[in-house]
């Protein structure tokens, strides 16, 4: 299958049916193949015609492969093989009608199933042309479980996807042995040229904890000026970081030459609170601070089955960026002037709480942004949301990429974890993995035993 940065060569050309879960994930699929040929089951558009209206990001992607076909075709039958536009690309169609089958899907799975008919429209091109290595691609693990219970060839969509999630950029890394004379000077100086002072040879922004018997320092490494500093553990907005790991994230976010960070972490870990505790110390310096998450309902509902209007609908989903919020006011206990400035900053929007599906279409200026949960956005959503930066903007992503809660992602093809493999290295971008949980000693044990 295609993967990013490699040339598939085959001898055999292959053919690529996608269903509807591909093109929901990623709308340009199709242009992902490079010089195989790719189709359409025509249940795919009436699917995508359902997915069209709205302002959630399926709702975007939808729409944009409709116009990306529409671009494709001009004027010619979307029935026939279309070379596509891309250089060195295979060609594309629509599959229309279904031929005598030996094994029919619907007669196994049963009838009425879009999914069963999407299985037949690529059986019926494995019959057409048996020259060939007919492949459904599907995000549907089940869907593919059976296609290949019909001896139909099936694979997950690829491009994206991070092989070796467990070895991941975590943005720090503990040395030991360190020269002491070293761990001295970075507690004397504010700032230290990297260049001979041992550290391994790193293309990043990266944390260090640098250690020798009881000595030890914590520093960040400035790619771009080539050096050291150390790292505080003073409190941010009256938060105090429980751990060095929050330090290092309490100074990625309140660094102004760090424009993107993310941070990844279990429940618990201090996330979203850390996020948001250092967008309030920063608050004169933005325009807004704006705080949001990808609404994913329970048992796959939309919101609109929720009684209400559009904020007593989403308000439950936002509930823990609230709860965060609350703690902080709490902090506050007794300084009746920081609480009633946090009451007038949510009243007058400074701080704005909103579902993601709402910010679009939002110029994102001089704005502290905060994206919760972003492990349940695709790679495409992250890209979109980071293009949407202009000036003075500092875009934040906080998420766990072993807890998904939408059926098409896992933890190799989420955003938050192409986010953290592909800006790796670029000068504007931090990152922090947490490990400790902070919540309580009842939260640590679910996550350590359960």
């Amino acid at each position: 299958m295609a993967k990013k940065g490699k040339l598939i060569s085959s001898p055999l050309k292959k053919i690529f049916v996608l269903d509807t879960s591909v093109i929901l994930y990623d709308h340009d699929a199709i242009n992902n193949f490079h010089e195989h040929d790719v189709a359409i089951p025509i249940q795919v558009l009436e699917e995508l015609d359902n997915f069209k209206s709205g302002n959630d990001t399926r709702n975007f992607e939808a729409r944009s492969f409709i116009r990306l076909i529409d671009e494709t075709a001009r004027q010619k039958l979307i029935s026939d093989w279309t070379p596509l536009k891309k250089a060195n690309s295979g060609k594309f169609k629509v599959i229309l009608n279904e031929n005598q089958l030996v094994v029919n899907a619907e007669e196994v799975y049963g009838k009425g199933k879009i999914d069963h008919k999407i299985l037949n429209a690529a059986l019926s091109l494995k019959a057409e042309y048996p020259h060939k290595h007919v492949v459904l691609v599907s995000k549907d693990i089940c869907l593919r479980l059976k296609a290949k219970a019909l001896s139909l060839n099936a694979e997950d969509y690829e491009t994206g996807k991070i092989k070796n999630v467990d070895e991941l950029y975590a943005g720090k890394t503990e040395l030991t042995d360190f020269s002491p004379e070293i761990i001295e000077a970075v507690k004397q100086h504010p700032f230290l040229a990297a260049n001979d002072i041992g550290l391994p040879a790193k293309n990043a922004n990266h944390f260090y904890i640098l250690k020798n018997k009881r000595k030890n320092a914590s520093v960040f490494y400035n790619n771009s000026l080539k050096t050291i500093s150390a790292v505080s553990t003073s409190p941010v907005f009256k938060i105090k970081p429980k751990n060095i790991e929050q330090a290092f994230a309490i100074h990625a976010l309140l660094d102004p030459n760090i424009k993107l960070v993310s941070i990844q972490g279990n429940a618990g870990t201090g996330k979203t609170l850390l996020a948001l505790a250092s967008a309030l110390e920063q608050r004169k310096n933005f325009r807004q601070i704006y705080v949001t998450r990808p609404i994913v309902s329970l048992s796959n509902k939309d919101i609109g089955f929720l009684p209400g209007d559009a904020k007593s609908k989403t308000d439950p989903f936002m509930a823990p960026i609230w709860d965060n919020l609350r703690f902080i006011k709490e902090q506050f206990a007794g300084d009746d002037k920081m609480s009633d400035k946090i009451d007038e900053l949510i009243t007058t929007e400074k701080i704005a709480i909103a579902p993601l599906a709402f910010i679009r279409g939002r110029t994102l200026t001089k704005i502290f942004f905060i994206i919760d949960e972003a492990q349940n956005l695709t790679p495409h959503e992250v890209k979109t949301i980071i293009s949407r930066a202009g000036e003075h903007t500092k875009i934040v992503f906080t998420g766990d990429i072993y807890q998904i809660d939408t059926p098409y992602l896992d933890s190799e093809s989420n955003g938050l974890s192409y986010l953290i493999e592909n800006a790796k290295n670029h000068p504007l971008y931090a990152h922090i993995t947490l490990h400790k949980g902070e919540r309580s000693e009842l939260a640590n044990l679910a996550n350590e035993l359960l």
